[in-house]
Protein backbone atom coordinates (compact mmCIF):
# COMPACT_ATOMS: atom_id res chain seq x y z
CA UNK A 1 0.00 0.00 0.00
CA UNK A 2 1.44 3.36 -1.04
CA UNK A 3 1.74 5.92 1.75
CA UNK A 4 2.68 9.59 1.85
CA UNK A 5 5.60 10.05 4.21
CA UNK A 6 7.19 13.20 5.63
CA UNK A 7 10.93 12.86 6.26
CA UNK A 8 12.78 15.52 8.27
CA UNK A 9 16.51 15.65 7.63
CA UNK A 10 15.82 14.09 4.21
CA UNK A 11 19.07 15.37 2.65
CA UNK A 12 21.27 14.05 5.46
CA UNK A 13 23.32 10.86 5.35
CA UNK A 14 20.76 8.49 6.88
CA UNK A 15 17.89 10.64 5.56
CA UNK A 16 18.82 10.07 1.92
CA UNK A 17 18.98 6.30 2.48
CA UNK A 18 15.56 6.38 4.16
CA UNK A 19 14.18 8.39 1.21
CA UNK A 20 15.68 5.83 -1.19
CA UNK A 21 14.10 2.94 0.74
CA UNK A 22 10.69 4.65 0.82
CA UNK A 23 10.75 5.43 -2.93
CA UNK A 24 11.82 1.84 -3.71
CA UNK A 25 8.72 0.67 -1.80
CA UNK A 26 6.45 2.91 -3.87
CA UNK A 27 5.75 5.60 -1.27
CA UNK A 28 5.49 9.34 -1.89
CA UNK A 29 8.03 11.37 0.07
CA UNK A 30 7.93 14.98 1.23
CA UNK A 31 11.30 15.90 2.68
CA UNK A 32 12.36 18.80 4.89
CA UNK A 33 15.98 19.90 5.28
CA UNK A 34 17.77 23.17 6.04
CA UNK A 35 20.93 21.88 4.28
CA UNK A 36 23.15 22.83 7.23
CA UNK A 37 24.26 19.22 7.56
CA UNK A 38 22.60 17.52 4.61
CA UNK A 39 23.45 18.38 1.02
CA UNK A 40 21.86 18.75 -2.41
CA UNK A 41 24.25 16.11 -3.72
CA UNK A 42 22.76 13.49 -1.39
CA UNK A 43 19.31 13.78 -2.98
CA UNK A 44 20.36 14.57 -6.56
CA UNK A 45 19.30 11.17 -7.88
CA UNK A 46 15.73 11.61 -6.59
CA UNK A 47 15.17 15.03 -8.19
CA UNK A 48 13.49 13.60 -11.29
CA UNK A 49 11.27 11.22 -9.32
CA UNK A 50 7.68 12.50 -9.27
CA UNK A 51 7.15 10.80 -5.90
CA UNK A 52 9.88 12.92 -4.23
CA UNK A 53 9.46 16.52 -3.07
CA UNK A 54 11.88 18.53 -0.94
CA UNK A 55 11.16 21.66 1.10
CA UNK A 56 14.01 23.79 2.37
CA UNK A 57 13.16 24.51 5.98
CA UNK A 58 14.11 24.07 9.61
CA UNK A 59 12.44 21.86 12.23
CA UNK A 60 13.03 24.67 14.75
CA UNK A 61 10.45 26.67 12.77
CA UNK A 62 6.88 25.63 13.52
CA UNK A 63 5.84 27.29 10.24
CA UNK A 64 8.24 25.14 8.20
CA UNK A 65 7.13 21.95 9.95
CA UNK A 66 3.42 22.79 9.52
CA UNK A 67 3.99 23.45 5.82
CA UNK A 68 5.45 19.95 5.46
CA UNK A 69 2.35 18.43 7.05
CA UNK A 70 -0.02 20.26 4.68
CA UNK A 71 0.55 17.36 2.26
CA UNK A 72 -1.80 15.08 4.19
CA UNK A 73 0.97 12.69 5.25
CA UNK A 74 0.27 9.20 6.57
CA UNK A 75 3.51 8.94 8.55
CA UNK A 76 6.53 10.99 9.56
CA UNK A 77 10.13 9.82 9.98
CA UNK A 78 11.97 12.37 12.10
CA UNK A 79 15.72 12.42 11.45
CA UNK A 80 16.56 16.13 11.53
CA UNK A 81 19.03 16.75 14.35
CA UNK A 82 22.31 18.25 15.41
CA UNK A 83 24.56 15.21 15.72
CA UNK A 84 28.08 16.26 16.69
CA UNK A 85 29.22 15.32 20.21
CA UNK A 86 32.15 17.77 20.22
CA UNK A 87 30.00 20.64 18.91
CA UNK A 88 27.36 19.89 21.54
CA UNK A 89 29.97 20.38 24.26
CA UNK A 90 30.92 23.74 22.72
CA UNK A 91 27.38 24.90 21.84
CA UNK A 92 24.79 22.94 23.85
CA UNK A 93 22.03 25.43 23.04
CA UNK A 94 22.09 24.66 19.31
CA UNK A 95 21.59 20.97 20.07
CA UNK A 96 18.74 21.73 22.47
CA UNK A 97 17.00 23.95 19.89
CA UNK A 98 17.25 21.46 17.04
CA UNK A 99 16.82 18.22 18.91
CA UNK A 100 14.30 19.15 21.60
CA UNK A 101 12.40 22.17 20.25
CA UNK A 102 12.53 20.72 16.72
CA UNK A 103 11.09 17.42 17.93
CA UNK A 104 8.39 19.25 19.87
CA UNK A 105 7.31 21.01 16.63
CA UNK A 106 7.17 17.67 14.82
CA UNK A 107 5.20 16.05 17.65
CA UNK A 108 2.63 18.86 17.61
CA UNK A 109 2.22 18.56 13.84
CA UNK A 110 1.74 14.79 14.18
CA UNK A 111 -0.76 15.27 17.02
CA UNK A 112 -3.00 17.51 14.92
CA UNK A 113 -3.71 14.71 12.44
CA UNK A 114 -2.82 11.70 14.61
CA UNK A 115 0.09 10.98 12.26
CA UNK A 116 2.26 7.92 12.87
CA UNK A 117 5.80 8.93 13.91
CA UNK A 118 9.10 7.09 13.66
CA UNK A 119 11.50 9.03 15.88
CA UNK A 120 15.13 8.18 15.15
CA UNK A 121 17.22 8.30 18.30
CA UNK A 122 20.79 7.22 19.00
CA UNK A 123 22.69 4.47 20.78
CA UNK A 124 24.78 7.22 22.42
CA UNK A 125 22.10 7.62 25.11
CA UNK A 126 23.06 4.31 26.73
CA UNK A 127 25.25 3.80 29.78
CA UNK A 128 28.43 1.74 29.49
CA UNK A 129 28.10 -1.98 28.92
CA UNK A 130 30.70 -4.30 30.35
CA UNK A 131 29.30 -7.70 29.43
CA UNK A 132 29.27 -9.52 26.10
CA UNK A 133 25.45 -9.60 26.11
CA UNK A 134 25.08 -6.30 24.32
CA UNK A 135 22.75 -3.40 24.93
CA UNK A 136 19.05 -4.18 24.95
CA UNK A 137 16.27 -1.61 25.01
CA UNK A 138 16.00 -1.82 28.81
CA UNK A 139 19.68 -1.07 29.37
CA UNK A 140 20.20 2.00 31.61
CA UNK A 141 20.65 5.34 29.87
CA UNK A 142 23.37 7.82 30.74
CA UNK A 143 23.78 10.67 28.28
CA UNK A 144 27.46 11.69 28.39
CA UNK A 145 27.15 14.85 26.25
CA UNK A 146 24.55 17.57 25.54
CA UNK A 147 24.03 15.83 22.19
CA UNK A 148 23.01 12.57 23.88
CA UNK A 149 21.01 14.48 26.52
CA UNK A 150 19.03 16.39 23.90
CA UNK A 151 18.28 13.21 21.96
CA UNK A 152 17.07 11.46 25.12
CA UNK A 153 14.92 14.49 26.02
CA UNK A 154 13.36 14.32 22.53
CA UNK A 155 12.55 10.64 23.07
CA UNK A 156 11.00 11.39 26.46
CA UNK A 157 8.80 14.07 24.86
CA UNK A 158 7.69 11.59 22.21
CA UNK A 159 6.92 9.00 24.86
CA UNK A 160 4.86 11.66 26.67
CA UNK A 161 2.80 12.18 23.50
CA UNK A 162 2.30 8.43 23.15
CA UNK A 163 1.04 8.02 26.72
CA UNK A 164 -0.67 11.42 26.99
CA UNK A 165 -2.36 11.65 23.57
CA UNK A 166 -2.18 8.06 22.31
CA UNK A 167 -0.02 9.32 19.42
CA UNK A 168 1.38 6.35 17.45
CA UNK A 169 5.10 6.85 18.15
CA UNK A 170 7.97 4.40 17.71
CA UNK A 171 11.46 5.21 18.99
CA UNK A 172 14.18 3.74 16.80
CA UNK A 173 17.78 3.59 18.02
CA UNK A 174 20.17 2.47 15.31
CA UNK A 175 23.76 1.87 16.37
CA UNK A 176 26.72 3.49 14.57
CA UNK A 177 25.73 3.69 10.92
CA UNK A 178 28.16 4.05 8.03
CA UNK A 179 28.15 3.97 4.24
CA UNK A 180 28.16 6.14 1.12
CA UNK A 181 27.10 9.80 1.49
CA UNK A 182 28.40 10.01 5.06
CA UNK A 183 30.70 12.93 5.74
CA UNK A 184 34.41 12.15 5.83
CA UNK A 185 35.47 15.15 7.94
CA UNK A 186 35.47 15.41 11.73
CA UNK A 187 31.68 15.23 11.94
CA UNK A 188 31.60 12.02 9.90
CA UNK A 189 31.65 8.46 11.12
CA UNK A 190 34.84 6.59 11.88
CA UNK A 191 34.46 4.10 9.00
CA UNK A 192 34.01 6.88 6.41
CA UNK A 193 36.87 8.93 7.85
CA UNK A 194 39.27 5.97 7.93
CA UNK A 195 38.34 4.74 4.43
CA UNK A 196 38.63 8.20 2.91
CA UNK A 197 42.01 8.82 4.55
CA UNK A 198 43.27 5.40 3.45
CA UNK A 199 42.34 6.11 -0.18
CA UNK A 200 44.26 9.39 0.01
CA UNK A 201 47.25 7.71 1.66
CA UNK A 202 46.86 9.72 4.86
CA UNK A 203 47.44 8.27 8.35
CA UNK A 204 44.43 6.85 10.21
CA UNK A 205 44.21 8.78 13.49
CA UNK A 206 42.75 6.92 16.45
CA UNK A 207 41.52 9.01 19.39
CA UNK A 208 42.68 7.56 22.71
CA UNK A 209 43.99 4.01 22.98
CA UNK A 210 41.66 2.55 20.35
CA UNK A 211 40.20 -0.12 22.63
CA UNK A 212 36.75 1.51 22.44
CA UNK A 213 34.35 -0.62 20.40
CA UNK A 214 31.48 0.07 18.01
CA UNK A 215 28.67 -2.01 16.55
CA UNK A 216 28.71 -0.84 12.94
CA UNK A 217 25.52 -0.92 10.87
CA UNK A 218 25.50 -0.43 7.09
CA UNK A 219 23.32 2.38 5.73
CA UNK A 220 20.87 0.24 3.73
CA UNK A 221 20.27 -2.05 6.73
CA UNK A 222 19.67 1.02 8.89
CA UNK A 223 17.20 2.54 6.42
CA UNK A 224 15.26 -0.72 6.15
CA UNK A 225 15.05 -0.90 9.94
CA UNK A 226 13.77 2.69 10.22
CA UNK A 227 11.09 2.26 7.54
CA UNK A 228 9.88 -1.11 8.83
CA UNK A 229 9.95 0.09 12.43
CA UNK A 230 7.88 3.15 11.58
CA UNK A 231 5.14 1.24 9.78
CA UNK A 232 4.80 -1.79 12.03
CA UNK A 233 1.76 -1.61 14.35
CA UNK A 234 3.43 -3.82 16.95
CA UNK A 235 6.23 -1.30 17.50
CA UNK A 236 3.98 1.62 18.54
CA UNK A 237 4.95 2.88 21.98
CA UNK A 238 8.14 0.82 21.89
CA UNK A 239 11.86 1.53 21.80
CA UNK A 240 13.76 -0.67 19.33
CA UNK A 241 17.51 -0.99 18.78
CA UNK A 242 19.23 -1.99 15.55
CA UNK A 243 22.76 -3.25 15.23
CA UNK A 244 24.68 -6.27 14.07
CA UNK A 245 25.20 -7.83 17.50
CA UNK A 246 28.97 -7.71 16.93
CA UNK A 247 31.35 -4.98 18.01
CA UNK A 248 34.82 -4.14 16.74
CA UNK A 249 37.54 -2.12 18.46
CA UNK A 250 38.71 1.02 16.70
CA UNK A 251 42.20 -0.51 16.57
CA UNK A 252 40.87 -3.58 14.73
CA UNK A 253 38.74 -1.41 12.46
CA UNK A 254 41.80 0.62 11.47
CA UNK A 255 43.64 -2.62 10.71
CA UNK A 256 40.75 -3.84 8.57
CA UNK A 257 40.62 -0.61 6.54
CA UNK A 258 44.32 0.30 6.28
CA UNK A 259 45.97 -0.91 3.09
CA UNK A 260 49.71 -1.43 2.61
CA UNK A 261 51.68 1.66 3.46
CA UNK A 262 48.92 3.44 5.40
CA UNK A 263 50.09 4.53 8.82
CA UNK A 264 47.90 4.11 11.91
CA UNK A 265 48.55 6.60 14.72
CA UNK A 266 47.06 7.31 18.15
CA UNK A 267 46.29 10.90 19.16
CA UNK A 268 44.96 12.49 22.31
CA UNK A 269 41.17 12.21 22.65
CA UNK A 270 39.41 15.55 22.27
CA UNK A 271 36.39 14.61 24.42
CA UNK A 272 37.33 11.56 26.55
CA UNK A 273 34.60 12.35 29.10
CA UNK A 274 31.93 11.77 26.42
CA UNK A 275 33.46 8.66 24.91
CA UNK A 276 31.34 5.53 25.25
CA UNK A 277 33.88 2.74 25.71
CA UNK A 278 31.82 -0.19 24.46
CA UNK A 279 28.87 -0.09 22.10
CA UNK A 280 27.42 -3.50 21.31
CA UNK A 281 23.79 -3.89 20.29
CA UNK A 282 21.46 -6.69 21.31
CA UNK A 283 19.21 -6.73 18.21
CA UNK A 284 16.92 -9.52 19.50
CA UNK A 285 13.80 -7.32 19.71
CA UNK A 286 14.15 -6.04 16.13
CA UNK A 287 14.42 -9.63 14.93
CA UNK A 288 11.42 -10.80 16.99
CA UNK A 289 9.09 -7.88 16.32
CA UNK A 290 10.12 -6.74 12.82
CA UNK A 291 11.80 -9.89 11.52
CA UNK A 292 14.67 -7.51 10.73
CA UNK A 293 18.26 -8.64 10.48
CA UNK A 294 21.29 -6.85 9.01
CA UNK A 295 22.32 -8.18 5.60
CA UNK A 296 25.66 -6.42 5.00
CA UNK A 297 28.80 -7.58 6.81
CA UNK A 298 31.43 -5.07 7.92
CA UNK A 299 33.90 -6.31 5.29
CA UNK A 300 31.28 -6.03 2.54
CA UNK A 301 30.15 -2.61 3.78
CA UNK A 302 33.69 -1.23 3.85
CA UNK A 303 34.27 -2.61 0.34
CA UNK A 304 31.10 -0.89 -0.97
CA UNK A 305 32.04 2.36 0.73
CA UNK A 306 35.58 2.24 -0.66
CA UNK A 307 34.27 1.72 -4.22
CA UNK A 308 31.82 4.61 -3.83
CA UNK A 309 34.46 6.98 -2.40
CA UNK A 310 36.94 6.10 -5.16
CA UNK A 311 34.30 6.68 -7.83
CA UNK A 312 33.38 10.03 -6.30
CA UNK A 313 37.01 11.16 -6.10
CA UNK A 314 37.55 10.15 -9.75
CA UNK A 315 34.45 12.09 -10.82
CA UNK A 316 35.54 15.12 -8.80
CA UNK A 317 39.10 14.86 -10.08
Amino acid sequence: MSETVAVTGAAGFIGRWVVSELLDRGHTVYGLDDFSNGSERNIEEFRDDDAFHIHEGDVRSKTDVDRLFEHDVDACIHLAAEIDVQESLEDPEAHFESNVVGTQNVLEACREDDTRLGLVGTCMVYDMVDSEDGIGENHPTKPASPYAGSKLAAEDMAEGYYHGYDLPVTILRPFNTYGPYQKTGMAGGVVSIFTSRDIRGEPLKIFGDGTQTRDLLYATDCARFIVEGTFNDETVGEVINAGTGTDVSINDLAELIATDGTEVTHVEHHHPQSEVQKLLCDPTKAKEVLDWEPEVTLEEGVSRLRSWLREREETAG
